[in-house]
């Protein structure tokens, strides 16, 4: 029987997170990809294998779940050199887009090929056969709409497959994918599992409960409020907005090549501006530390104001909430701005994660935690029904 690995993936719009197999492996891979040639120059080829190669992806993907495919990308880090680099536009559908797969795809195969996972697959002449059992989610919005069931269909029963190209050390491997099961959850809910339980899905936060609570994600193109009551997503009044930080990022971004002249590769780059612990909101301009407080501010400012909206809107309708927590990417880059607004104006019962790593992270460890319940309980199962099996076989034998 092929072995099935457990595989969490959190294709975020900012960054796709990965927590693999035991807990031994994790991926962080900035969501960006720019169409590319086969054999992509490099400048000290005989360098290449002393470099990372999850800042060198470079891949061909075959997937029939592909509008695009066989197509050959730059992934992640490697992309956002490029001039023709693409990240997810607001409004697009993650559930639907060729990059979310691209992503995804690429990552599996990063960990497929991994040194320490030598003997967990089949490998002949540089093609590695990987199975996975995957977890990961959807925005709620889409989950509501339906958008997780073709999603998961597009996924399963298919082989994929990533052909590393001018990558270091895996150059010349290919990974065939194939997926054993795929459970999609709404990220809201997988919020609430992160928070109130541990990798046992123990429960860790009696406080919370059985309380009333509310979950702001904010993601780069998104903004899920999940309503959790009776210990599940009351899935009616949950609501998920096309308000996410990307466009805020790219305000940013643009504001600084018009004023300063500066061309900054990505928004990961704005991120990393804005929520750097030295010189925050400083950039170097002909060599010289230059603010842009008042570009950051100004604009982060007028996000902060909408997502405190929403907020304020979702609580009028559950106006027994206890606690809203805002979790995410997007959370991270807000924090400071929703607390001023809170504390000036409602002074609602709010929390954030100081841990900025935990809140980045807690999409992926939701997913983790949910996705390897769902196997031990499956493995359950099948050992059950293969007892019964063999019990039948040796009655009828007799």
């Amino acid at each position: 029987m092929t072995k099935s690995r457990i595989a969490a993936v959190d294709v975020g719009n900012d960054a796709v997170k990965g927590i693999f197999g035991k807990l031994d492996s994790e991926l962080y891979i900035p969501n960006v990809i720019a169409r590319d040639i086969e054999d992509r120059p490099v400048i000290g080829i005989e360098d290449l294998d002393q470099k990372d190669p999850a800042d060198n992806l470079h891949v061909r993907v075959h997937s029939p779940a592909l509008q695009d495919n066989n197509a050959i990308y730059r992934v992640g880090n490697l992309a956002t050199k490029s001039d023709n680099a693409s990240e997810l536009d607001p409004g697009s559908a993650k559930s639907e887009e060729d990059q979310t797969l691209v992503m995804l795809f690429a990552a599996l195969a990063l960990d497929a090929v991994n040194e320490k996972n030598e003997g967990t697959f089949k490998k002949a002449n540089g093609v590695v056969d990987a199975n996975y059992t995957l977890g990961t989610g959807l925005p709620l919005r889409e989950v509501k709409e339906g958008k997780d069931v073709g999603y998961r269909s597009r996924l399963l029963g298919s082989v994929h497959q990533v052909e590393f190209l001018v990558t270091p050390k895996y150059q010349g491997i290919k990974v065939n994918l194939k997926f054993d099961e795929v459970k999609v959850y709404p990220e809201g809910f997988a919020a609430y599992i992160n928070l109130v339980m541990d990798n046992e899905l123990n429960i860790i936060n009696k406080d919370l409960i059985d309380k009333r609570i509310l979950i702001q994600d904010i993601g780069g193109l998104s903004t899920d409020i999940a309503v959790i009551k009776d210990r599940n997503v009351d899935d009616d009044k949950a609501q998920g907005f096309n308000i996410g930080v990307s466009e805020s990022l790219e305000k940013i971004r643009e504001e600084i090549r018009t004023k300063h002249g500066v061309e900054l590769d990505s928004r990961r780059d704005v991120v990393d501006i804005i929520t750097k612990k030295n010189d925050r909101n400083h950039i170097m301009v002909k060599g010289s530390r230059t603010s842009v407080h008042d570009i950051t501010d100004r604009i982060l400012l007028e996000l902060a104001k909408k997502q405190y909206r929403h907020l304020r809107n979702v609580w009028q309708k559950n106006s027994q909430t206890e606690i809203c927590y805002f979790v995410g990417g997007g959370a991270s880059v807000l924090k400071d701005y929703l607390k001023t607004l809170n504390n000036n104006l409602d002074g609602y019962n709010i929390d954030f994660f100081e841990d900025e790593k935990e809140s980045i992270w807690m999409m992926a460890n939701a997913y983790y935690k949910l996705i390897v319940d769902f196997s031990r309980k499956n493995e359950k199962v099948n050992k059950k029904e293969e007892k019964k099996a063999e019990k039948q076989t040796a009655n009828a034998s007799k």
